[in-house]
């Protein structure tokens, strides 16, 4: 079963975020723990770790905004 992949909500006033940067490509191998993806947020851009291990999926864009909870991918 596939493993969501959401915007975290990082900052007590964060409302959206943005994907700075991949860590990973589509179709890799992921292990818990590992960096994902590079978010901007509030000012600050923090690495967001893989939930899960698996493949990664990913369906967010680069450069994109997203609501804090927005599905940004999948691990399967």
């Amino acid at each position: 079963m596939a493993v969501e992949i959401l915007l975290p909500k990082i900052g007590f006033s964060m409302n959206e975020g943005q994907i700075a940067e991949w860590l990973v490509a589509d179709g890799a191998a992921v292990k818990e723990g590992d960096p994902l993806f590079s978010l901007e947020a509030d000012k600050s851009t923090n690495e967001v770790e893989a939930p899960a291990t698996g493949t990664l999926r990913i369906v967010a864009q680069t450069g994109e905004t997203y609501e804090v909870g927005t599905v940004l991918g999948y691990i399967e």
